[in-house]
């Protein structure tokens, strides 16, 4: 089908690239999901407190809340992506077909125009007010297109706020296993002081 008035093969590019976008955001939920499981396996075992797990524990819950959310919004972000990709293609077609039948009423009205002169100026009205229409259907799917790229830059802030938040939980991570590390020597340290302590003690008894 030959591309319509208006429209451009970008239009498919673009709603490629959101459902694109869509999959990353998931895939990206899982991934710390299962990141977050594999630290609650580390951390149970390397002894770590039950605070810590605890809170881990929490954390992965809140995380899977979140995951679910976001997949319920881009679900709703994609219905909406469908429905304006099929208007779009309802009214490219239908554009399609009035272009042709512009075309061929045009090419009508000039070798018609030789001929019936006094027929002229009513077929040259009839081609203005199809050309108009098609203006008209131009507009409308300009304005769908638009609305595509509004729903893009809404996915791309949620998939940019689920980054930033993702980074801050690796942050927090950081942070928690430097602390677990610190607290393991110390106690190591204790544990070989007072071993040093007895051996004395039994030597000099």
């Amino acid at each position: 089908m030959a591309t319509p008035l208006g429209w451009s093969q970008g239009g498919s590019g673009s709603v490629c690239l959101a459902f694109d976008q869509l999959r990353d955001v998931i895939e990206s939920q899982e991934e710390l999901i299962h990141q977050l499981r594999n630290v609650m396996v580390l951390q149970d075992e390397n002894f770590v407190s039950k605070e810590e797990f605890q809170a881990v524990e929490k954390k992965l819950v809140e995380e899977k809340a979140a995951h679910a959310k976001t997949k319920v919004l881009l679900a709703k972000e994609e219905e909406k992506l469908q429905f304006a990709l099929g208007e779009v293609e309802v009214l490219s077609k239908q554009l399609e077909k009035e272009k042709l039948a512009f075309e061929k009423a045009l090419s009508s009205v000039k070798s018609k125009a030789l001929q019936e002169s006094s027929k002229k100026d009513q077929l040259i009205t009839k081609c203005n007010e199809i050309e108009s229409h098609i203006i008209k259907q131009e507009d409308i799917l300009n304005g769908k297109e638009n609305e595509i790229k509004e729903l893009q830059q809404v996915i791309s802030q949620q998939k940019q706020i689920f980054r930033n938040h993702m980074s801050d939980f690796r942050i927090q991570k950081q942070q928690e296993n430097y602390m677990a590390q610190v607290l393991d020597q110390k106690h190591k340290k204790a544990s070989g002081a007072h071993q040093a302590r007895s051996h004395q003690r039994l030597r000099e008894k």
